[in-house]
């Protein structure tokens, strides 16, 4: 399970021109499933997730999480991060999960962080997706489950 997260401002995705999903300050997830990812990794990632302090506190230092700032959430699926680019110029997706187990997992995975108690959009599992956001920072970070 791979998951990038970008601290932002705002974000939002449209699918066929409609806002399907929109967040004012928090987290936009690009949430990637791969082949021997399972309902434990997705609680890690959740787990982490939640409480992951990367936003500033008075002095300036990276001290706050999610919750803290009552921030939110917008999860998008995003195969495309399940190839490594170690081989080749074409990139290959079959370290990805198939489709139907993705999507099972990504629903796990948002129902964990709402139960967080953190408001969490989500984009359309396997649309065509037009994503907006302003990174905050910009703050980026990659993880791996």
């Amino acid at each position: 399970m791979k998951v990038l997260i970008q601290r932002v401002q705002n974000a939002s995705v449209e699918v066929e021109q409609k806002i399907v999903g929109k967040i004012s300050k928090g987290y936009l997830l690009y949430v990637c499933f791969e082949s021997l990812d399972n309902y434990e990794k997705v609680h890690s990632a959740v787990e982490k997730i939640a409480k992951l302090r990367i936003f500033e506190d008075e002095k300036a230092k990276m001290n706050y999480n999610i919750t803290q700032i009552k921030g939110e959430i917008l999860s998008i699926s995003q195969f495309t991060l399940s190839w490594d680019g170690k081989k080749g110029h074409r990139p290959s997706f079959d370290k990805s999960l198939p489709p139907n187990e993705a999507k099972i997992l990504y629903r796990k995975f948002n129902d964990e962080l709402a139960a967080q108690d953190l408001k969490v959009e989500k984009g359309r599992f396997g649309a065509e997706m037009k994503v907006n956001s302003l990174n905050d920072g910009p703050v980026t970070f990659f993880l791996e489950f």
